[in-house]
């Protein structure tokens, strides 16, 4: 029922229905983490999204948006990043292992705010995506942060910087940084790792 209103409704089809920024950045989350979802579904539940199957189910495959058809890739980086909020990264999720959770209630503009706080805080608290060696002064941290830096360096000088607004710990000055493997697997909970991607 969802997919079938974001096929035919969407802030460029609609946009009176879509009145601030807000609006419209909860309805392209939801829509995107939809789409995502029904992807996995529809290709008959892929193990992972490596190499020649990262391109299909990104590139390739095509989806209703309010009359406009187009793919995960495109609704990301050309319809939401321009939108100009770098926490949408915490809050998207394409339903593999290293995605960030994916929140059991929808995005709302009324509350798109401290939902996107919340997820950015919670992403920064999980050991899978964070954690902080003294001993070595390193912070290894999720490869989303490699993926998406520029969003990150346009709201902070470093992307240390970055982690220290969100991370339950301070990050002192002087660490290097490394990133972690990203894991392309998909959940499964046959598999026993869809809790990454569900609370």
């Amino acid at each position: 029922t969802f997919l079938d209103y974001v096929a035919r409704i969407s802030p460029r089809s609609a946009p009176d229905s879509f009145p601030g920024r807000e609006a419209k950045l909860a309805y392209y989350i939801n829509a995107y983490n939809a789409l995502a979802m029904f992807n996995v579904i529809d290709s008959d539940f892929p193990e992972n999204l490596n190499s020649w199957r990262k391109i299909r189910f990104f590139g390739l495959r095509r989806f209703p948006v309010g009359g406009e058809h187009m793919s995960l890739y495109s609704l990301e980086n050309d319809v939401i990043r321009p939108l100009g909020d770098e926490r949408v990264h915490f809050a998207l999720n394409c339903m593999v292992v290293s995605c960030p959770r994916l929140p059991k209630v929808a995005f709302t503009p009324e509350k798109l705010d401290r939902q996107l706080e919340d997820e950015t805080r919670r992403f920064f608290s999980e050991m899978r995506n964070l954690q902080i060696l003294p001993d070595r002064k390193l912070v290894r941290v999720s490869s989303l942060l490699k993926f998406y830096t520029e969003d990150f360096l346009a709201k902070s000088p470093t992307l240390i910087a970055y982690i220290n607004r969100y991370a339950p710990s301070r990050i002192p000055a002087g660490f290097e940084t490394e990133f972690m493997e990203y894991d392309w697997t998909v959940n499964d909970r046959n598999r026993g790792v869809a809790g990454h991607a569900s609370r």
